[in-house]
Order: structure tokens, then sequence, then C-alpha cells
């Protein structure tokens, strides 16, 4: 008699970056990231002001894993500011191929939603 072969899922994480200037002063950068979140419907989990990092989390899909962003803004000048975002998604041999390039697309989503919460009439350079 055999035993049953076990088959385990095996998860790791998917870590991409992106690192942006942006021509908007810290504190316009600094008032509209919240803003980007809840307009992309993704969950605000931690922010610290002293440091300016902002730490959010994705919606899941049928086929994926949320993400983690790790938000960081820095001026660079008066009228700079270095935006760096980090994204982690667990992914599993399941569910890697449905998910493929889904965490870049998360960053970029984020990227062009502060954009035009940037350029909308809302926000004052």
């Amino acid at each position: 008699m055999t035993t049953p072969v076990q088959v385990k899922k095996l998860a790791y994480l998917r870590k991409e970056n992106e690192i942006y200037e942006i021509d908007y002063p810290l504190d316009k950068i600094w008032e509209a990231i919240p803003k980007v979140i809840s307009n992309l419907k993704w969950m605000l989990v931690n922010v610290n002001s002293n440091t300016n990092h902002v730490e959010a989390k994705t919606k899941s899909g049928l086929m994926s894993y949320s993400s983690v962003l790790l938000i960081s803004a820095v001026p660079l000048g008066p009228s700079t500011t270095k935006v760096t975002v980090k994204a982690e998604t667990p992914v599993t041999t399941i569910t890697a191929l449905a998910d493929f390039g889904r965490t870049q697309r998360r960053i970029f989503l984020f990227f062009e939603e502060l954009s035009k919460e940037l350029t909308s009439e809302n926000c004052t350079a």
C-alpha cells in the first residue's frame, strides 16, 4: 500500500520597487497620498508623519492576494519630492500565473492616481 503524497503550496513574496521624482513640494504630495489610497479603495494601514512613510494594503482578488505598499516621500528641494513605492505580494504556485505583473501594475496605478490628484483642481501647487 502506498502512502498519499502531500502537496504543499509553496509561497513567496513578489517584490517590486519604483522611485519617481515629482515636481511638487512634499506637503502637497503628503496631502495627496491618503486621498489616492482612498480613491483606489485601498486600506490605509499605517501613517508616520515624522518620517513621511505610509503603509497601504490593496484589495485581494479571486486569484490574487492583496499587496502591501510601503510609500515614502522625501523632499529633494523646495518644489521637488522623491516618492518611493515598494510593494510585496504573497504568491503561491497556484496564483503565480494569474498574478504575474499585478504587483507592478498596482504601483503604476498608485502613481497614475497620484498624478490625477496632484493635477486636479482640489490641489494647488
